[in-house]
């Protein structure tokens, strides 16, 4: 893929989670839209992680002649994607956590 595709591709990723965050007829307090805002970063986060770690899975061990840079180690290469993938994981689980309301009485 082209480097063209994978802007392209954040960005649509970028605007779904954005679109899909958002939840302009309701009211609510500071607290809740502090809490809203920081699970949308969250997200936003994560699917950067997540693209970032794909990006580099593709063009270091699938297509290594596509950067012109000097080529990563694959071991290193893979334990950045690993990590990438990892927080990627964490920050959607937690972003995905806090955009959900919170309840009052928890049995």
């Amino acid at each position: 893929m082209d480097l063209t595709d994978w802007v392209v591709l954040l960005a649509i990723a970028l605007i779904a989670i954005s679109f899909f965050c958002t939840r302009a007829g309701q009211r609510r307090t500071s607290a809740e839209r502090a809490r809203h805002a920081r699970g949308t970063r969250m997200l936003i986060q994560a699917a950067i992680a997540l693209w970032g770690a794909l990006f580099m899975l593709e063009r270091t061990l699938v297509s290594p002649g596509s950067l012109p840079v000097a080529h990563l180690n694959p071991h290193t290469a893979l334990a950045v994607v690993l990590a990438l993938a990892g927080a990627g994981c964490l920050w959607s689980i937690r972003g995905r956590s806090l955009l959900k309301p919170r309840r009052i009485f928890a049995c």
